[in-house]
């Protein structure tokens, strides 16, 4: 009966490393994936705000050049009236 007890409590033991080992990995690779997505979110993120970034800079130039122009023929057309 003492060999069948300590045989059966050898056996939880095992069988309790082997589940705690399964969990630490389980675990792990759920840490891995949270860390993989937050990063592509976080890159996907600054994608689309130096998307913005760049239209807004466009934007700004192509307007910079429409008013220079203006002014300058409204200034050419003061000066010459």
């Amino acid at each position: 009966m003492a060999m069948r007890m300590r045989q059966s409590l050898a056996q939880l033991e095992q069988a309790f490393v082997h589940e705690t080992q399964q969990d630490r990995q389980r675990r792990e690779h759920l840490r891995r994936t949270a860390a993989r997505r937050s990063r592509k979110r976080a890159h996907e993120r600054e994608k689309s705000r130096s998307s913005v970034r760049f239209a807004l800079l466009v934007f700004s130039l192509i307007a910079t050049a429409v008013i220079v122009t203006v002014a300058m023929f409204e200034t050419l057309n003061l000066l010459l009236a």
